[in-house]
């Protein structure tokens, strides 16, 4: 059985068992937290909109990572302007406990 989850304006593919890095959720570590799913697949059951139901996909935070460094460079011609950015984004990483029909 599977779940697509949406978290963070950005949706996973899941199974239990499974770790996934999301955006920051703003709970500590070891936390309980809790997705609503988009759609859940079990066999040849696809459950998905108003039949979802009370359906939830669980899992707990494991720790925070950093993602890939990204570096930027803007440019104007001729006037001698020029700069340079780094980001890093900051995720938590899940790890999926349970996924529940309802």
């Amino acid at each position: 059985m599977y779940a697509v989850i949406s978290t963070g304006g950005k949706q996973s593919r899941v199974a239990e068992g499974d770790t996934i890095e999301v955006e920051l959720l703003g709970v500590e570590d070891g936390a309980e937290v809790s997705f609503t799913p988009v759609l859940l697949v079990d066999g040849d059951t696809v459950l998905g909109g108003a039949d979802l139901g009370k359906a939830a996909v669980t899992g707990r935070k494991l720790g925070s990572t950093k993602g890939p460094k990204i570096n930027g460079f803007t440019y104007k011609n001729k006037s001698r302007v020029r700069r340079r950015f780094g980001h890093r984004q900051q995720y938590d990483r899940v790890e999926i406990t349970g996924i529940t029909k309802g």
